[in-house]
Formats: structure tokens, sequence, C-alpha cells
């Protein structure tokens, strides 16, 4: 087993920093043990388990810093790996912007773990991937899907005094869906802390169903229209908008959180009313770990409240530059919803499009968040409440903050990548040509 208990952590942890001679040491530890499904054309490809652990040393003198790993813990190969990293910070160049390890720190009790997904057995993953492909062979369909789950632990010390410790556990499944005329794709995703509430069953359904509904899809003009956003679709969207709450970029005016002439939007209404986007690494639903990469504790915080940006992100270096407090990255994003299901926003659209995903997004403009890529797996027409017929893929160019800002319906939440996001009705969403692709 690579899981290692806390207290078996800090045995390793201290026995490797118990070497170190650098100025300041900061030691790494993780494991992890997962296991894996996948399938296509209908039949079982691979399967398998992996048992994972590494343990890395960062050593640093003055601001010369090197980084060495290794995943044998006897004393001697701790002792090596301590010594490797010290040589390799004393040919390094200065870093101008190091930071010294942090010190002692107090966490908020993680909710990253459960037993359910810790204790997987591969019939477990056997009958999800045949919950998946006997359906699709019964309505003349072809599954791809792959269902991958970990249970893990991360632990760390430093030469100042810190020691920080987290399991947690997590599954994911994504399935694809073809019909075998070829004219037809559905895709779902299901990502879950507790493997008990994993749906594999109804996201297979929900494909299966996508990919018959969209077989001989036809062509409309490319321009404006009225969408509702699935939450796979519009959560890259999102997520890409929030790693753009960065202080420094927006500091130096590179992002669009930087006000023309100097300064920042932060305080600012730059969205809709209704969009309250916050992290919470407590939340029942999106449980993370309470502290980041490099120890800090994190905390629910808001970063758009009713439509105004609250807060914005300060590395430790950049916050010492600027003399605040230092706002570490979030672990996930939460975006608040509405009542209204999925079907309620269809049957109050007169005209318009549903989309199910978003892929291959590149950015266009970091200063507008400008944003383009491609529908997939299932893109329809709606007319009078009704989902009327399948419509190719559509290329879209959009940014994030004008999509927020002609926010017209907002749904209920979904999970998605470690993310709680709502269905969305988004008016005048840019759609520029047409994909052939299925």
């Amino acid at each position: 087993m690579a899981i290692y208990s806390k207290e078996e952590a800090r045995q390793i942890l201290e026995k490797a920093l118990s070497f170190s001679k650098a100025e300041t040491c900061e030691i790494n530890l993780s494991g992890s043990e997962s296991g894996n499904i996948r399938y296509a054309r209908n039949t079982v490809s691979t399967a398998g388990h992996r048992s994972n652990q590494s343990l890395v040393v960062t050593s640093s003198f003055g601001n010369k810093t090197g980084t060495a790993t290794i995943d044998e813990f006897d004393d001697k190969s701790l002792e090596k790996v301590v010594r490797r990293a010290e040589e390799l910070a004393q040919l390094s160049p200065e870093n101008p912007e190091f930071m010294p390890p942090l010190g002692p720190q107090e966490y908020d009790e993680s909710k990253t773990y459960s037993e359910t997904t810790a204790k997987i057995k591969p019939e477990f993953r056997t009958q999800v991937a045949a919950n998946s492909i006997n359906p699709a062979k019964a309505q003349d369909v072809t599954a791809a899907g792959f269902l991958d789950d970990s249970y893990n632990f991360n632990a760390m010390i430093n030469s100042n005094g810190l020691f920080a410790y987290n399991q947690d556990t997590n599954a994911n499944f994504t399935v694809t869906m073809r019909t075998n005329d070829g004219t037809g794709s559905g895709w779902a995703t299901r990502d879950v802390t507790d493997v008990s509430k994993l749906e594999a069953a109804e996201a297979s359904k929900r494909a299966i169903d996508k990919a018959l509904m969209s077989r001989k899809a036809r062509a409309i003009e490319p321009g404006k229209y009225t969408v509702i956003l699935e939450p796979s679709a519009s959560e890259t969207l999102l997520g890409n908008m929030i790693s753009s709450f960065d202080a420094r970029s927006a500091d130096e005016g590179r992002s669009f959180m930087s006000k023309e002439g100097g300064g920042t939007k932060l305080g600012e209404k730059i969205v809709d009313e209704r969009v309250h986007i916050y992290t919470d690494p407590l939340n029942s639903e999106v449980p993370s770990a309470p502290w980041n990469g490099s120890g800090q504790p994190l905390k629910k915080m808001d970063l758009i409240k009713d439509g105004v940006a609250k807060n914005l992100f300060y590395s430790r270096y950049w916050a010492k530059e600027k003399g605040v407090e230092a706002v570490p990255f979030p672990s996930n994003g939460i975006m608040a919803g509405g009542d209204a299901s999925l079907e309620d926003m269809i049957k109050d659209t007169k005209r318009g499009i549903l989309v199910t995903r978003l892929w291959y997004i590149r950015t266009v403009d970091p200063q507008t968040l400008l944003y383009t890529g491609l529908t997939r797996d299932g893109t329809f027409f709606i007319e009078n409440g009704k989902i009327a017929y399948p419509i190719k893929n559509f290329r879209f160019n959009e940014s994030p903050i004008i999509m927020l800002n002609n926010l017209e319906t907002l749904g209920q939440q979904e999970r998605v990548n470690g993310n709680l996001i709502p269905y969305m009705k988004i008016r005048d969403f840019t759609f520029t040509s047409l994909s052939d692709a299925v």
C-alpha cells in the first residue's frame, strides 16, 4: 500500500528533514492507490491498478533552490535525496522572487475522504462498464468510456515548523456514445468524492439519448443565439475566468481585471448582479484539501458577489511586494444556481440552442477573456419550448464576462471536475462558423 497514516508520514518526513544541512528545507510526501477500467467499441480494452509514492525535497541556501525526488524511504535513500537537493541548490542561480517556507499553520478538518471510494473493488468497475455497454448494444449504439478511481494522501514538513497532512478520494467517469450509422454522438461525465453517489448508469443513459437524438443533424446559419449551456459546457470557460483573477497580472495591466489607466477592477460590478462565484474547500458536494502546495490554509472566499469582483489571488511574493495579505489560489470553484431544471429552461425558450459540451477551447484575447472553441456531442435547436431537431456543431467566439452579463436564467447545479456549476441560459452567444465533425 502506498497510503501512509498521518503518523507514518510524519516519521518519514521528520527523518528526511533531520538530514538537511540547508538554510531552509521543505519536503513533500505523497502516495496513491488507484484503479481504472476503459472500454471502447462496446468491449473492455484495459483495466488495472496503480500504486505510487513519492518524496520531494526542496533545499535552499539564500535565494538558491534545488529539488530532488525519490520513491524509496529507507534512511540511506532519504539522506541521498536530501544531499542531492542541496547539491542542486548550490549550482542553481538565485531566484529574486524566492519566499522562505511558512511557519506552523492551523487547518480546518478535511472532508475529502470516503471509505467507500477507498475500498473500491475490480468488480465495481466491471459493473460500471457493463451498465454502460449493455444498454448501448441494445440500442445500436457504440460505447467508449473510462472510470478512474483513486485514494490519495499528501503530507509536507519544513524547517520552519510546518506540518500538514490530508487524505482524499475521487472517482471520475466519462462516456461517449456514437450511433452505429456514424451520424449521432452523446457524452456525459460524472465525478464524485464518495463513489456510492456515482450515477454511471444514468450518465450512460443520458449519453445514449443524446446520441440517438443527434442523428442526421441539420446545418443552420452561424450568428448570435440564445443558448442553454449545460454545466459541462460552461465549466472550462468559468474555470479560465477564475484562473484570471490573479492580482499580479491585473496590477501589471495584463488581464481582464486590469483597469484602463492603471489599477484593477476589484470592487467594481463586472457581471450580472445575480452572479455569485466563490470557493469553499469544506463544501460537502465538492470538498477539497484545506491547504495548498505551499502549506497555506484554504478558506471559503467570494470571488464575485452580486456581480461585483470581491477578491484577487495574491502569491506570497506579490503580497509582500504590495504590502497585503497573501490570498492563495482556490482548490475548487462554485457558482450559485437557481431552481430551474433543464426542462424548465427549455420550456421557457422560444428559439435557442442547447449545448451539451464545449471543447478545444483556446485563448483569443486574454485581456477581454475572449475564447474560441467548438460544440460537441449533442447540439440541438430549441423552438417554442421544445427540442426541435439536432444541428451541426459550431465554432464559437465568446468571453465568459460577456456571457455572464447576458445571463437570462440560472438553473440547478451539477458537479463537474470538482466544481459546482449551474445550467445557464444566455442570450446573444456568438457562433462564428459551422463544423462538420459529429
